[in-house]
């Protein structure tokens, strides 16, 4: 963080919430932050505030849902 720079892999659950709080008070102070999740997910999902990079898995949202 003191270049700067942050790169995040957050795992999906309660700790992404709280997280994503953080990641935009950094943001806001300058900070330049990409985070890196799974195109499926519960919680995790694109923000205008964060760089976000969605890499595919083989599971659909649809058949994530089905499962919960």
């Amino acid at each position: 963080a003191a270049a700067g720079k942050l790169l995040v892999v957050p795992a999906d659950g309660s700790h992404w919430l709280s997280m994503q709080e953080v990641l935009d008070m950094l943001k806001q102070r300058g900070h330049e932050v990409v985070v890196v999740a799974p195109e499926v997910t519960l919680h995790i999902k694109p923000s205008k505030n964060l760089v976000m990079k969605m890499y595919p898995v083989p599971i659909t949202q649809e058949e994530m849902d089905d499962v919960l």
